[in-house]
């Protein structure tokens, strides 16, 4: 009878352990999203991942996802330490865009996959990565070319106006050099001199820059964007078409805004695509075998509105170029 006993709570036992198991919570994964920039929603440029992108793909916030997201509020001595902290929460997943946030994280872990949205420089030259076929580390993601098209840009600019010899370009300070160098022989080609104008994190290195403009008197104007250039569009916009600088942008959200002309990636394909990325991690892939995307779809947007204004014609064979004119 003792050892029917002994034997029904072995089994009670062994049993118990799977129904427990099985009682516990399912963990979520969680997301990081790691900024250099501010915690407005109109600064963050990650919404349309979290909103629209990862929903697509099954995931529920809150129930079969979470987020953190950690902003360094335009101090980016800040990214290592949010970083870290991002590190001691375990988070399954870092998403960064900019290089200073990229590095910061790949700093702070070694193990945490990293995702790059979008990233202007070449990862490779930067270090994030071995190559972009065979990332080989924590880190894979897509890029957008920035330093790339560039040329593109300019090239556009010459075209709508030919009598273009020297053009005034915002360029955010992380990328500056790297970016210039793919510029430059498209420059000579054409032959417009560059005047390089760089912003940090400060208004008054744009006000600067403004005032630079003013003294040199450039015939045309080119952005490279960054945060603070994005935060303080209206205020760019506005000093180009009042001075009737023909201006190219990376982001059709200038142009809807007011801008001339822009000349960049589709950036809902770049976040589709790293919202796959994001779930391929998940599901277990690991970053080192996911290779490192680069843009595919661009885009060309016109405002024919504020070409009128700095009494600027865009000839018929660039319109037809363009995939969005705004009248």
């Amino acid at each position: 009878m003792k050892n029917l006993f002994r034997l029904l709570l072995i089994i009670a036992f062994l049993g118990a352990g799977p129904v427990a198991e099985a009682q516990q919570p399912k963990k979520i994964p969680r997301i990081a999203f790691l900024s250099q920039g501010s915690s407005s929603p109109a600064a963050f440029p990650l919404s349309g991942l979290r909103r629209q992108e990862l929903p697509k793909l099954g995931y529920v916030e809150g129930k079969t996802i979470a987020f953190e997201y950690r902003f360094a509020e335009e101090k980016p001595e800040r990214l290592p330490d949010l970083a870290a902290e991002l590190v001691r929460l375990k988070v399954d997943v870092i998403v960064a865009v900019s290089p200073p946030e990229i590095r910061a994280a790949k700093e702070a872990s070694s193990t945490i996959p990293i995702v790059m949205l979008g990233t202007p420089v070449d990862p490779v030259a930067a270090g994030f990565v071995a190559s972009l076929a065979r990332p080989g580390g924590n880190v894979t993601g897509l890029t957008s070319l920035g330093g790339e098209l560039h040329g593109k840009r300019l090239e556009l600019l010459k075209e709508v106006s030919p009598r273009i010899s020297r053009v005034a370009i915002l360029w955010p300070r992380p990328t500056y050099k790297q970016q210039m160098k793919e510029i430059e022989p498209v420059a000579q080609f054409l032959g417009i001199q560059i005047q390089s104008l760089i912003v940090g994190t400060s208004l008054d290195d744009l006000e600067s820059a403004f005032s630079a403009i003013s003294k040199e008197r450039p015939n045309a104007l080119l952005v490279a964007v960054s945060r603070v250039i994005t935060t303080h569009r209206a205020r760019i916009i506005d000093f180009a078409t009042k001075r009737r600088l023909p201006a190219m942008y990376d982001s059709n959200t200038f142009v809807e805004d007011g801008g001339l002309m822009s000349y960049g990636v589709d950036w809902t394909e770049l976040f589709r695509r790293a919202a796959i990325h994001v779930d391929k991690i998940l599901k277990g892939t690991k970053p080192a075998d996911i290779p490192v995307e680069q843009p595919m779809k661009f885009e060309l947007v016109i405002n024919l509105k504020t070409a009128k204004q700095i009494g600027l014609t865009i000839p018929q064979w660039t319109l037809m170029k363009a995939d969005k004119v705004i009248k």
